[in-house]
């Protein structure tokens, strides 16, 4: 009897992957536990391994398509043997064609106000039907996700359901009289809400009259794919649907680069790893969030949830792109188990072999790109977070102190807050309590707390 290959949910929140290639071809033999395919979520690349013995006697999907999880991939059993029975009736979600000589998507030329659907298309999901993201997104749109059909498992509507049924530009009825009244064009993708066009979005139509633009020589175009896209649409997002304010607030770094030489030389006795900057970042955060949880929240659109837990996402630079492994409950963490748990998350964020659970559940984040020589900047929300602290690399600054000027090394921190569910001054609040905590930062203050 054939077995089917389903691709695995990597993680609550992963709704569909990306089959990167097939480990093995059409016909060989493989063993249980053996991998047969490889994998991409927006977090990290994956194998899948063969639930049993026997011949692979044909696979359902091609390298690129993306494919909802729970979704049968391929089949085994023996040689010939009939596997029509496990061949899902549906393409992958996403899956691209060739119209016009460029690229589209299934439902790319569908307007979100009047999807049409064929006999042979998925019934309309019921409100049991559609996942929380979905949802959230068709909410942010202005589309009945209940009209739209669903590809992933059991006619589930998925998110990027949405935003193929959304993928036509949608104008706002201002920014469309005004395309109808004049040679405009609008973008594919707007300034209003969801993405919306907006008539101050419209630019004038190219004249016939106007001579081609002598194209650019030895350029190359990479295509958006797996995590560099998902970082694209997130950003986007991120700024459309928050109100993002940056306060900036410098400390004096002294006591916290004494502290640090201080570890570097009794660390061993005490038994201490090797303690860094960041881990001591961490852990000041995290007891200055315990005081001020208005900004250790999610903003969710019609309400805000606040946590007790502080689980902190720290931002990581890796090959594949920007990562970030929470790191959870960090305010019941001493500062040695602070940098004993983050170290291995942080190494496995840049291999590309964290686990999705790894990746999300975060409450609050901190970007890091002072070792990049980064003076200050303006980090984006980690949304639905309404706060995400950036920091600054080490720099001299003057002060007065007993009457004199004299300078000193500091490190300027950026707090990015969304306004929707917070205001200035606690996040100022915030700023205080944790510039205060790391200018008196001693290895005593940590060791029990």
């Amino acid at each position: 009897m054939a077995t089917p290959i389903i691709m695995p949910r990597q993680g609550q929140s992963v709704e569909s992957c990306i089959l990167v290639e097939w480990l093995v071809p059409v016909g060989a033999s493989v063993k249980t536990g053996q991998p047969v395919a490889s994998i991409e979520t927006d977090k990290a690349v994956f194998e899948i391994e063969s639930p049993a013995d026997g011949i692979l006697v044909e696979t359902f999907f091609t390298k690129g398509d993306d494919i909802p999880v729970l979704t049968n991939i391929a089949a085994l059993g023996a040689a010939g043997e009939d596997v029509s029975s496990l061949r899902p009736s549906r393409t992958p979600s996403g899956a691209e064609t060739v119209v016009d000589g460029g690229l589209r998507t299934p439902s790319q030329n569908l307007a979100p106000a009047s999807v049409a659907f064929s006999a042979s298309a998925p019934s309309p999901a019921t409100s049991s039907g559609i996942s929380p993201r979905a949802r959230h997104l068709a909410a942010s749109r202005g589309v009945d996700p209940q009209q739209i059909p669903g590809t992933g498992p059991d006619g589930r509507v998925i998110a990027r359901d949405i935003q193929s049924a959304t993928a036509a530009t949608h104008l706002s009825p201002a920014a469309r009289q005004a395309s109808a009244a004049g040679r405009l064009t609008a973008p594919a993708q707007g300034s209003g809400p969801g993405g919306l066009v907006l008539q101050a979005d419209l630019t004038p139509a190219a004249s016939a009259a106007t001579p081609p633009t002598t194209p650019i020589t030895g350029r190359t175009e990479t295509r958006l794919t797996g995590i560099r896209k998902i970082i694209a649409e997130r950003m986007r997002k991120s700024l459309a649907n928050t109100a993002q304010l940056t306060l900036f607030r410098s400390f004096d770094a002294t006591a916290l680069l004494a502290c640090r030489q201080q570890i570097k030389t009794e660390g061993e006795k005490r038994g201490l790893p090797n303690i860094t900057l960041n881990d001591m970042l961490v852990h000041a955060t995290a007891r200055a969030l315990v005081k001020h949880p208005d900004l250790n929240a999610h903003f969710l659109g019609d309400r805000i949830a606040r946590f007790t837990s502080v689980n902190i996402g720290v931002a990581t630079d890796a090959p594949r792109g920007l990562m970030v492994p929470v790191l959870r409950d960090v305010q019941a963490l001493s500062l040695a188990e602070v940098s004993r748990q983050l170290k291995p998350l942080l190494s496995a964020a840049q291999a590309g072999t964290i686990s999705p659970d790894h990746l999300q559940g975060g409450t609050f984040t901190i970007t890091n790109m002072g070792m990049l020589g980064v003076e200050q900047f303006t980090p984006i929300l980690n949304a639905p977070e309404v706060a995400i602290l950036g920091v600054g690399g080490l720099g001299l600054k003057p002060i007065l102190r007993d009457g004199e000027v004299q300078h000193v090394q500091s490190i300027v921190l950026s707090l990015t807050i969304d306004h929707q569910a917070v205001d200035g001054a606690p996040g100022a609040r915030l700023l205080h309590e944790l510039a205060t905590s790391l200018e008196t930062f001693t290895l005593a203050s940590t060791e029990n707390t």
